[in-house]
């Protein structure tokens, strides 16, 4: 596999017949980003135009230091949803330029956290928080993200400081529904949906804004109740100091933040990585997003993540390197530059559609009928994260993923496998008992069990509850332990079986161990225990278990035990 590289270190690996396919893929890319991140930066309580510095700043930092040669960074629905969870605490006492150094504290602190992490190399943080996990939080996202755009395709601003109290309020405000709003909302949306499934390669977002924005000047719809964006400042960026007053409110926003951008982008890079491509370096992407937020925040952007639909886009067109997101960023400069009069008449039931839109596409049902399928256990994980952020908003609810995830591994480090082998006719091969394999045989007097995953204090206990109804039922004369998928055992682990071992011998059955790895061996070697059992009950494999047990005397000579016993 090729090391990944930034753009500074694959210049001499760059092609320039890729010059044209990365430029074609940046005007794309952009096309498809620059409508998302409007939409996104009013989903986060900001001005819409703190979309486009998003689209700039973060996206050419990334584009310099970022090793995934197609991750389109800018921002996402959830990483929006997040951010406007934890300005709108600070609210009514942030507005304006103070909500703008609010944003660029938390923009600053996500960086900060994310350059923290990279320094003590926390890359494989990405696989904190397990897939079916991700996937109920992402889903109650959407349910967040659709409970609070909706009302605006309607032109509604539904007030109460809960999701019930604002859905009463929602249905007593019907009535003052703007019906122009409507129209052009759910056209929006029909018109979204639409030239997402016929024609997938042309930028839908863009089309929709440019049509929605050319109704709105052509037919004076802001004089018959449609809201639009308002006037949006034209050229660069003005510097915005961040606001240290705010750090220890907004700190653990920040970290919550940081993880999920990171799970996000590393994700959505790794999903797009073509044969023989690098595949991004955790701790490098973790610098990369890092020096991209905290520069950013004193441009007045938003907390950047990699979105996975733009990055889609952007592999599609054809994105060779990082100078496609270069270029991106640079059309993004343009509409900084130039389009500030045309954006101030982007409606913004526009933006909420395309919001909708994009955070639909975050649940996926097929997703949770395939973990339903292949374990149940962690459906309900899924679950448990839909409803956590569906129910104590989406702070909390990156929380109570974490918590489902360490739940969940622990779980299952807790309550691991245990087989019992059963012998292939006429061999000495033993194998856990199948639908495939029914003529497979016990052996009567000998046990052959494979335990899976580490031994350690938290699983001795469950094994000898596992063990001691299939000592009862078979009364054996041999267990043999198959050890190959142990990879490690701790010291209270070693001493249950050394404990399990002389109880076993005194009740007259032997314990025999196989097929341990090297790690393991000399674990066992190192231990009181390695003395107790000796070499001859030591075997490299579970075949020289049984031949051993094979050239036993009367080996197949078990008790007769009662059944009434």
């Amino acid at each position: 596999m090729n090391r990944a590289t930034t753009l500074f270190g694959s210049w001499r690996d760059y092609r320039v017949r890729w010059l044209r396919q990365d430029v074609i893929a940046g005007v794309t890319t952009a096309a498809v980003v620059l409508p998302q991140t409007l939409a996104y930066a009013a989903l986060a309580g900001l001005p819409a135009y703190v979309g486009l510095y998003t689209a700039f700043v973060p996206m050419l930092v990334y584009a310099l230091f970022g090793t995934s040669r197609t991750l389109s960074v800018s921002s996402s629905a959830t990483v929006a949803m997040l951010t406007g969870s934890a300005l709108i605490a600070l609210a009514p006492f942030h507005t304006g330029e103070a909500l703008m150094r609010a944003s660029a504290t938390l923009t600053l602190l996500t960086g900060a956290m994310l350059l923290i992490a990279a320094a003590l190399r926390f890359g494989f943080l990405a696989n904190f928080i397990s897939a079916p996990v991700l996937t109920g939080f992402r889903a109650g996202i959407a349910v967040v993200v659709l409970s609070e755009q909706l009302p605006r395709l309607f032109g509604l601003h539904p007030q109460g400081d809960g999701r019930l109290e604002q859905l009463v309020s929602l249905v007593r405000s019907l009535p003052q529904t703007s019906v122009m709003t409507l129209v052009l909302g759910a056209s929006t949306v029909v018109l979204l949906v639409a030239l997402q499934r016929r024609y997938p390669r042309l930028p839908a977002p863009l089309l929709a804004v440019v049509l929605s924005t050319a109704a709105v000047i052509a037919f004076n719809l802001d004089r018959m109740g449609v809201e639009v964006v308002g006037q949006v400042p034209s050229g660069l960026p003005s510097i915005v100091l961040p606001d240290l007053r705010l750090v220890i409110e907004l700190w653990p926003a920040a970290m919550g933040i940081a993880l999920m951008s990171f799970i996000q982008s590393l994700t959505a890079g790794q999903a797009v990585v073509s044969a023989g491509e690098p595949y991004p370096a955790p701790d490098v992407e973790l610098r990369a997003l890092g020096i991209a937020d905290a520069a950013g925040a004193f441009f007045g952007c938003m907390p950047a993540t990699g979105a996975a639909s733009a990055t889609l886009v952007n592999v599609r067109a054809g994105a060779r390197s990082q100078l496609a997101g270069l270029f991106a960023s640079l059309i993004a400069l343009g509409a900084m530059l130039w389009l500030g009069p045309l954006l101030q008449d982007v409606p913004k039931a526009t933006l909420a559609a395309i919001a909708v839109v994009f955070a639909a596409t975050l649940i996926n049902v097929k997703e949770f009928a395939a973990i339903r399928a292949v374990r149940r256990t962690e459906f309900i994980w899924a679950l448990v994260a839909l409803v956590g952020v569906v129910a104590m908003g989406a702070l909390r609810g990156i929380v109570v993923a974490i918590i489902v995830s360490v739940m969940s591994l622990a779980y299952q480090a807790l309550h691991p496998r245990l087989h019992v082998l059963r012998r292939k006719p006429g061999t000495r091969r033993f194998r856990p008992p199948s639908d495939r394999n029914p003529t497979d045989e016990d052996v009567p007097g000998l046990l052959v069990l494979r335990p899976e995953g580490r031994l350690f204090f938290g699983n001795a206990a469950y094994f000898g509850q596992l063990i001691q109804p299939l000592l009862a039922r078979n009364r054996p004369r041999v267990i043999v332990l198959d050890l190959r998928a142990v990879f490690d055992i701790e010291y209270t682990a070693l001493l249950a079986l050394a404990d399990a071992e002389a109880k076993q011998r005194a009740a007259g059955t032997e314990v025999w161990l196989a097929a341990m790895s090297p790690d393991v061996l000399e674990i066992v070697r190192r231990s009181p225990l390695y003395a107790r059992f000796g070499a001859e009950r030591i075997f490299p494999t579970v075949a020289d278990a049984i031949e051993a047990w094979d050239e036993l005397p009367d080996q197949h000579v078990v008790r007769v035990v009662d059944e009434d016993e």
